[in-house]
């Protein structure tokens, strides 16, 4: 397990590694989607994953998220590694993730939308929460409590009742994070949080991102194709390009990187 710890140019220190990805192999049939790759994402940091259209991003994502088993290679979290698990009990080991394509229950409102984030803080069962009383009161009444802050953190008690369905795109997008955020994640995986926005959703959306690493404490790791927020709100960029890495280091290190500058980028980025 990589122990090292560094301090960032804003002063924050960023700890040990979270997940490490070790020689990660993945195969569909005949096509490498990703082929023998290395990095790690530390306790408290932003961490971008980058690259063109078809690079594998979402893949990686996948392999992080327990989706995708890789053929080769070992995934690390907190040091163990990680046996092959569905979805459902990577979350209950403290990942959290949210989807490019929105993913939520458009019918729903955004108050309930949210508080399908808890259900792995929920601790009465199906019968239970049926009939709502007691223990299954108290266990509503705390999680709604929980539910309740991150609404206000994200500026959002104005839709709260409404269907996400009637929603505008951005806020949305929002929801869904506050989604992810109510499971009270170790590790966020962010798939493309600012497609299809407006600058000032984006700029919007960058904000409550960095909120969210500095106020929680909540170690993030994004793919986003939008150059200047990476460079902004990322700690450290890891470069994929046709399942390959290419780069990997601070935004200064990889915008300056000549095989990132021609595979992806095309200029040096300012």
């Amino acid at each position: 397990m990589n122990t090292q710890s560094y301090v960032t140019a804003d002063g924050r220190t960023i700890g040990p590694a979270v997940m490490e990805m070790k020689n990660i192999t993945l195969r569909f049939g005949g096509v490498v989607a990703i082929k023998d790759i290395s990095f790690d994402i530390r306790q408290g940091e932003i961490r971008a994953i980058i690259g063109p259209n078809g690079a594998g991003k979402s893949s990686m994502l996948n392999v992080m998220n327990g989706f995708y088993h890789p053929q080769e290679g070992e995934v690390m979290f907190h040091g163990t590694k990680r046996r092959a698990m569905r979805p459902h009990q990577i979350a209950h080991q403290g990942i959290a993730r949210t989807f490019q394509n929105i993913a939520l229950f458009k019918g729903m409102s955004t108050l309930d939308n949210i508080m399908t984030g808890r259900l792995t803080h929920m601790k009465s069962g199906l019968l239970r929460q049926m009939v709502w009383w007691g223990a299954s009161e108290r266990d509503e009444v705390k999680n709604r409590e929980v539910v309740e802050k991150i609404i206000d953190f994200l500026e959002i008690q104005a839709i709260r009742k409404t269907p996400v369905g009637r929603l505008p795109y951005g806020l949305q997008k929002r929801v869904e994070l506050a989604r992810a955020l109510a499971a009270e994640p170790k590790l966020l995986l962010l798939d493309e949080p600012m497609a299809g926005m407006n600058v000032e959703e984006k700029e919007d959306m960058s904000r409550f991102i960095l909120d969210v690493n500095d106020e929680f404490g909540t170690t993030i790791a994004l793919i986003e194709h939008d150059m200047g927020v990476v460079m902004d709100i990322a700690d450290r960029v890891v470069v994929m390009d046709y399942g390959k890495k290419i780069g990997d280091g601070t935004p200064e290190e990889v915008r300056t990187n000549q095989n990132v500058i021609d595979a992806y980028l095309g200029v040096a980025h300012d």
